[in-house]
């Protein structure tokens, strides 16, 4: 793990050396390019390796008893260069310890009833097991590139839902990391130990996933992964219904609240099995009920090949917003397959599961019921764009918040324009994910490449917004379609593996043909914010001069917006690339036979901290 003083003497030392604009490495990383497991170009190193698993997870349940019982059997191949004599289990449930499940109080948190490594029982203790991270050693050394079976039987007390998991409501359930899971190993540091706190988010590998849920009668299932079994566990015309929404644009129905109250929707078996499949993703949920009606479309999300993604929505019949999360997400997925990013949509299915968390989950997200539509749909469309970032792009979310949420962000603005018209699209960005940060205070500011949890002061502009800016600032600069090339050299370069800040650095480098150290370093090393002051205007013999200074430091684009004494106006736009030599002050020249009346800077949602000083002539301004 990287301490915080070694970032600290990183980043002082870049700042002593901020003519250079090197964009330093903490040891961990720059010994990870010095083995070859990473590469300056920007692509995985020739010895790049990721460890791997195949996860066989049958859970049960019978609301509104809370109890959750699991058994799992996990392959684990170590396809690193090391010996490993231990592993590193993530017990993400419990986080929930310290609150109460029951009338006896009993403490949340997971319970390991036997645990089996190759077939000999493992050392466990449940009294010691208490934190989201526990070591097991290993009675063998699992070499390099072999593999070790695991089996572990489990169970736990679900908490109340009102945060990324738990009971919705009495019959109602959201279950996500649910599981012991083995942690990351990787090229960099080792075991993930970072422990879960409840505001961090997860950093997995990519690994093979069979679940199967087993409820009582009349209880629907949605989850991660394809059902494999659907003419089992539902009755042939609800059978027929899901079948038919794997082609249908249009919304269909499979159970609504009529449905439901009959009880006639699933095979009527005690109990039933719902089973699925995933392969390659990182995690799986999922959500049960047997008072949620389902909906389900589908939409092309690749033209080349006409594949389809399954969409699916699973709510309370009162949810007004969520019986328009079907189309909602058609229109999301449309829009993010051939628009930015520009990649098709990579799972077979998306659903919407109505809880409390406004969360994303692979193939899943787990929404809160608003009676604002546009803001339901803007939920919807940022937990969708998780789907790349991290889900298709394995971003370690716990360490490197902002290599996630900043790009979610930035897609939540774009598709939003498409949705709602740039005017209202900004204003929300605006109102949203800057103003509280431009306006507030900066004398604490920490630069974006600052990770989790050294990050303290303003995290969350350092997650969101910030990034998001500069991801937009880099698009203005390189033009749409240089980005978007740059954009899908970095995915490429990094799909369904671990790339870290740098490797985006170099791939958008390699992928622009552009030296983007400077721009990098002005954004992600730096503790600067968005302030311009317009300092003068001098004419000249072809026009005027603009005298600009930069105060916050960062290279954001903005507008000069120039008033004629003709009564004219005239808008001339400036890309960050104005600030590659001197980031403090620029002179920019406007050319011109008329007289100039005032000129004000305007950023657009790159909003300044202080617009007393933007505006030319300065009494103008005070008026």
């Amino acid at each position: 793990m990287l301490k915080s003083f070694t970032l600290a003497a990183i980043l002082c030392g870049a700042f002593m050396f901020a003519n250079a604009q090197t964009l330093t490495m903490p040891p961990e990383i720059k010994q990870a390019f010095d083995k070859g497991t990473r590469s300056l170009n920007g692509k995985p190193g020739k010895k790049y390796w990721q460890n791997h698993a195949r996860y066989d997870i049958s859970v049960s349940m019978a609301p509104p008893n809370r109890t959750i019982t699991g058994v799992e059997a996990i392959t684990y191949f170590n396809n690193s260069p090391d010996t490993l004599r231990r592993l590193n289990m993530k017990l993400i449930v419990n986080v929930h310890r310290g609150r109460t499940a029951t009338a006896a109080n009993a403490p949340l948190g997971i319970k390991v009833d036997d645990i089996k490594i190759n077939g000999a029982k493992a050392e466990w203790d449940n009294d010691k097991a208490v934190t989201t991270n526990q070591m097991v050693g290993l009675k063998s050394p699992l070499m390099p590139h072999d593999s070790l079976k695991m089996n572990i039987a489990w169970h736990y007390d679900l908490a109340g839902g009102q945060g990324r998991d738990g009971a919705i409501d009495s019959t109602s359930y959201y279950l996500a990391y649910f599981y012991p899971r083995v942690s990351v190993y990787d090229d960099y540091k080792g075991w993930d130990t970072q422990p879960h706190t409840g505001g961090l988010e997860f950093y997995n590998d990519f690994c093979d996933y069979k679940l199967s849920v087993t409820v009582p009668k009349n209880y629907l299932v949605w989850a991660t992964g394809t059902l494999q079994n659907p003419n089992e566990v539902l009755q042939p015309e609800f059978a027929k219904r899901l079948q038919a929404s794997m082609t249908s644009d249009e919304t269909i129905h499979i159970a609504t609240a009529q449905d439901l109250a009959a009880k006639n929707i699933t095979t009527q078996n005690a109990t039933n099995t719902w089973k699925w499949n995933s392969t390659n993703i990182s995690d799986v949920a999922l959500g049960v009920s047997n008072h949620y009606d389902w909906d389900a479309a589908s939409v092309i999300v690749d033209d080349k090949t006409q594949r389809r993604t399954a969409i699916q929505a699973a709510f309370a019949d009162s949810s007004n917003d969520f019986h328009e999360y079907v189309k909602f997400a058609h229109n999301t997925l449309d829009w993010f397959s051939h628009n930015l990013p520009g990649v098709p949509y990579p799972f077979p299915k998306t659903t919407s599961f109505q809880g409390f968390a406004d969360m994303e989950y692979p193939m899943m997200v787990n929404d809160s019921h608003t009676k604002d539509l546009t803001f339901a749909q803007l939920v919807q469309d940022h937990e969708i764009a998780h789907t790349y970032f991290p889900f298709y792009m394995g971003t370690n979310e716990s360490r490197y918040a902002f290599m996630d949420e900043g790009w979610a962000t930035t897609f939540e603005l774009l598709i939003g324009t498409a949705e709602n018209g740039k005017a209202k699209a900004d204003e929300f960005y605006k109102q949203f994910r800057v103003n509280r940060w431009t306006h507030g205070p900066h004398a604490k500011e920490m630069p974006i490449i600052t990770p989790s949890p050294e990050v303290t002061f303003g995290g969350g502009n350092n997650a969101y917004g910030k990034p998001s800016l500069s991801y937009l600032a880099l698009k203005d600069m390189l033009g749409d379609e240089l980005f978007k090339k740059a954009l899908h050299t970095y995915m490429s370069n990094w799909n369904s593996k671990h790339p870290i800040p740098w490797d985006y650095f170099n791939s958008m480098k390699s992928g622009s043909g552009k030296n983007l150290d400077w721009f990098f370093y002005n954004w992600f090393y730096t503790p600067y914010y968005i302030d311009l002051s317009l300092d003068n205007v001098e004419k000249t013999s072809g026009g005027y001069n603009l005298a600009i200074k930069n105060i916050g430091g960062f290279a954001v684009p903005f507008d000069a917006i120039v008033t004629y004494t003709d009564g004219t106006t005239e808008t001339i736009h400036q890309t960050p690339i104005v600030w590659e030599k001197d980031q403090k002050n620029i002179s920019v020249k406007i050319k011109t036979g008329k007289e100039v009346k005032s000129v004000t800077l305007d950023g657009g949602i790159f909003v300044d901290a202080d617009m007393k000083n933007n505006t030319w002539p300065a009494v103008a301004a005070a008026k």
